[in-house]
């Protein structure tokens, strides 16, 4: 059954079975994403389009998760040094996955920039600023053109990556592959799919108007969540029952 739900169901009980590695990740994420608070301060114009791009790149950036909770379903335990020792393996194909979402996410920040400072009538330098002037202003316009372009952008990002990346941790196959089997899969389930991207909006959304600490949690429990969902997503399909004559 493809349940969404349960997806994170399972990813939660992956993070309490092991949690000193996820909770590592997501503390390591949540400095960065201060590191952009810090950087970008008082120039959110520049962070609204930072952070979500951040999150473009994240999922790469979580792939030893994966490999934490497929050594689970193998009922074996890896930690830190595991996966220390699949990023210094070098893997050219996370590699050059890993490059193109950070272009896709370089690309969306140099737009999302262009976009709130050429259309905002007022500088915009702090949250409330993005709030007051763009979320809450009475004419539909910028925040809706914001909103529909950064979607264009994840949605492919999102079709292209739910699947493919926990698929190069797990077999030998070209980035191509991945990438058509995770098409694939949107194409057979768009509505849990969708419903999945809904999910990990809300939790990312948690996280982050939690002043950042909320991320500690949420992104080990996305990751190891977003390996049950490719299990699911690519288990062989059940035959068809015969009818009986």
């Amino acid at each position: 059954m493809i349940s969404p739900t349960r997806w994170i169901e399972r990813g939660w009980e992956d993070l309490r079975a092991n949690p000193l590695p996820g909770l590592a990740h997501g503390l390591a994420l949540t400095l960065v994403g201060w590191f952009l608070l810090w950087l970008a301060h008082d120039r959110f114009w520049l962070l609204a389009g930072a952070f979500s791009g951040f999150l473009i790149v994240a999922p790469v950036l979580a792939t030893g998760l994966y490999h934490i909770s497929r050594e689970r379903m193998a009922g074996r335990k890896a930690g830190l040094g595991d996966v220390l020792a699949l990023w210094r393996s070098f893997d050219g194909r996370l590699v050059r996955f890993g490059l193109l979402l950070g272009l896709a996410g370089t690309g969306w920040v140099m737009t999302s920039a262009g976009l709130i400072t050429l259309w905002s009538p007022v500088p915009i330098l702090k949250p409330v600023d993005f709030v007051r002037h763009i979320v809450l202003v009475k004419q539909v316009g910028l925040f809706e053109a914001w909103l529909v372009l950064g979607s264009l952008l994840a949605a492919p990002v999102f079709a292209s990556s739910v699947v493919a990346i926990p698929m190069l941790i797990d077999k030998s196959v070209p980035v191509s592959m991945a990438v058509t089997a995770s098409w694939r899969a949107v194409a057979d389930y768009p509505a849990p799919l969708v419903w999945w991207a809904v999910l990990i909006a809300m939790l990312v959304g948690l996280g982050m108007v939690t002043g950042l600490l909320g991320l500690i949690p949420v992104i080990p429990l996305i990751a190891h969540a977003s390996w049950h969902a490719y299990r699911d997503l690519t288990a062989p399909k059940s035959p068809a029952p015969v009818p009986a004559h």
